[in-house]
């Protein structure tokens, strides 16, 4: 009984800093640090300051952590609809006022600092997901249709940029929500059937025609209605096939070469495929251990564009070796564990659905920015979070990370 009195007594702040998840705020913070003395190694001749920016904005963005944390997010719930809307005004000011750059036109510029509210928006979504999910579960057809009408206004204004990448994390941050929240696997399935087969239907017809069969049998063991339903997955996997040609001429050349350039970047070794192939020497280069900070060729001489952001993996790769970069890959492995277990031992599912979509906002761009690297993937522009240079994807990350730690305070007292 002592004890308990003298911890009433704490201020309510620090009280709450005690039961904060330290492990996952050391491991963002080391990845943070990490990516300052990277960006610095990769801009050491041109003298910028880029780097220690990464640092400062990191601070900012530890101190939102820890303020978010002390703070109670149930009452978001009440407030998705104020942050769906805000989120939606932000990305249609930036069609109207933004400034473009790389192809896309996302940010504001106020004074010498460009704000990205795609970045941000990741968040809004998530929170306005995680509220309508918690009110019912995708167990219903209506449900989930009605998950993709929310997602689709912020998804139409970002592709109106465009920002392929970002477009790319909607959509995942809203397939793992769904799936958390009971939605049927088989239609998880259905939903990404189209895009497989426009891929398909040019690489190997003849599996093609088999994927589409099976998108019809699909439909018919999971979905009500069952002849309509699977009449009409086959139908639109088949339009999806036919259509395939039309997609593609509504995609801009820069995002045609990095679809199509990352299986063969030889073909285009000065042009599209030049950061890519520069990329591989990199990391190849780095063999075990690395060439050490500092002393990476690659990295030093400038020879892969825009390394400090998108490509940062690379100089991870030259300077520390197959050792660090799987010290950042089991960094990133471990950040993923401690968000699948606050998701688990949240009191309610709105807290787990906000963790879920935290989880898939960062694993999916650390999946495919790490892939687009070593050339496994196309190049989309997604920034590897923590690492990267960009200020408004570091904070939006910083600000995810706080309403994942208010999820874990006030969870359940079962601790892992």
């Amino acid at each position: 009984m002592p004890r308990l009195a003298k911890k009433r007594r704490l201020p309510f702040w620090l009280y709450n800093l005690a039961k904060v998840d330290w492990l996952l705020i050391f491991l963002v913070v080391g990845l943070t640090s990490v990516g300052g003395l990277m960006i610095r190694s990769t801009e050491l001749l041109e003298g910028s300051v880029d780097w220690w920016q990464h640092w400062v904005f990191g601070l900012i963005g530890l101190m939102i952590t820890l303020i978010l944390a002390c703070w109670r997010y149930d009452p978001l719930i009440q407030l998705h609809w104020v942050t769906y809307t805000i989120t939606n005004i932000s990305l249609i000011a930036v069609i109207i006022i933004g400034v473009a750059a790389n192809g896309a036109q996302s940010w504001i510029s106020i004074g010498s600092f460009n704000i990205q509210p795609s970045e941000f928006a990741k968040v809004g979504l998530i929170i306005t997901l995680s509220a309508l999910l918690h009110e019912k579960q995708a167990t219903t057809i209506s449900t989930v249709l009605r998950i993709f009408a929310v997602m689709a206004v912020p998804l139409i204004l970002i592709m109106l940029q465009p920002d392929l990448g970002t477009g790319l994390v909607f959509t995942a941050i809203t397939l793992g929500m769904l799936y958390w929240a009971n939605m049927h696997p088989g239609w998880l399935i259905l939903i990404l059937s189209p895009l497989i087969s426009a891929i398909l239907v040019n690489i190997l017809p003849l599996g093609w025609i088999i994927w589409v069969v099976i998108m019809g049998l699909i439909a018919w063991f999971t979905l009500p209605l069952r002849f309509v339903f699977s009449m009409g997955a086959v139908a639109v996997n088949i339009a999806a096939g036919q259509l395939s040609g039309m997609l593609w001429k509504l995609l801009q050349d820069y995002q045609k070469d990095r679809l199509t350039l990352f299986l063969e970047p030889e073909k285009n070794p000065l042009g599209g495929g030049y950061q890519l192939i520069q990329s591989r020497i990199a990391i190849g280069s780095g063999e075990l251990w690395g060439r050490g900070l500092h002393k990476g060729t690659q990295t030093q001489l400038n020879f892969i564009p825009e390394q400090h952001t998108d490509f940062i993996f690379a100089a991870v790769g030259e300077e520390f070796g197959f050792i660090g970069s799987i010290c950042v890959l089991f960094a990133f492995w471990l950040i993923c564990f401690r968000l699948v277990v606050i998701a688990c031992q949240a009191k309610e599912n709105f807290g787990s659905l906000l963790a879920i979509g935290v989880l898939s906002m960062i694993s999916f761009q650390v999946v495919v920015n790490i892939c687009m690297t070593v050339g496994l993937a196309p190049i989309t522009g997604i920034p590897l979070p923590w690492l990267s240079y960009g200020r408004s994807s570091l904070l939006t990350n910083f600000i995810a990370l706080g309403l994942v730690e208010s999820v874990a305070n006030y969870r359940s007292n079962k601790r892992s």
